[in-house]
């Protein structure tokens, strides 16, 4: 059978479906940045930035940035009712204190088990980048990482064993992906779902690892 990836837009929707009413979320710079467009209106989530801000919107409307008000990634955010920006260390205290729900980053490398590379490739040349992402995946009451499958070379990034620097150890509970949604346990990886017409047995085959489901 044929499949057909999810856009990037369509997995941030994903990823805002599973998004519970009444939680604090970081949203990582890059594509978890998308998932702010897809929370509904009617749903009370609270956006927070490692830049010191809680309450983000949705990306503003082509004109109306204002560019005294942005996100971790340096891009123009809205802010909802009720919002407010402070500090960056009262910031991390939000982060670091365990008063995130979860947070969701993008990602070189997960394991199995959940651990996290996502800020170094090890590679000479890299410009390693940590950012927050240490205080958040560790912070953080749940991790998801939000990225595409495969690499450029067609390797899958959901490896047995990380093979880049770590970022965290055993904090990642999901990965949403353009081909699937996994759980990442102590016993390995879970499938949540995948795109239509895409099998488990495939979807092994691709990330080379076996699923229960």
């Amino acid at each position: 059978m044929t499949y057909t990836r999810r856009t990037k837009d369509q997995l941030a929707a994903r990823v805002a479906q599973d998004i519970p009413e009444g939680a604090t979320v970081n949203l990582g710079i890059g594509q978890p940045t998308l998932v702010a467009n897809h929370i509904p209106a009617s749903r009370e989530v609270l956006l927070h930035s490692e830049n010191g801000i809680l309450g983000m919107g949705p990306a503003p409307v082509a004109g109306q940035e204002d560019y005294d008000l942005i996100n971790a990634g340096k891009q123009p955010v809205t802010l909802l009712v009720g919002g407010s920006y402070f500090h960056h260390a009262d910031s991390f205290a939000i982060m670091r204190g365990g008063h995130l729900d979860i947070c969701v980053l993008g990602a070189f490398q997960v394991s199995a088990t959940g651990d996290l590379a996502n800020w170094h490739t090890g590679e000479a040349d890299a410009i390693p980048a940590v950012g927050g992402a240490m205080d958040l995946a560790t912070g953080a009451k749940q991790t998801w990482v939000m990225m595409d499958l495969l690499t450029k070379q067609g390797q899958s990034k959901v490896v047995q064993q990380c093979t880049y620097p770590l970022t965290g150890i055993g904090c990642v509970k999901r990965i949403y992906t353009d081909l699937c949604t996994l759980a990442c346990t102590p016993q390995g990886l879970r499938l949540i779902d995948a795109v239509p017409g895409l099998s488990p047995a495939e979807l092994e085959r691709i990330i080379g690892l076996p699923l229960t489901l």
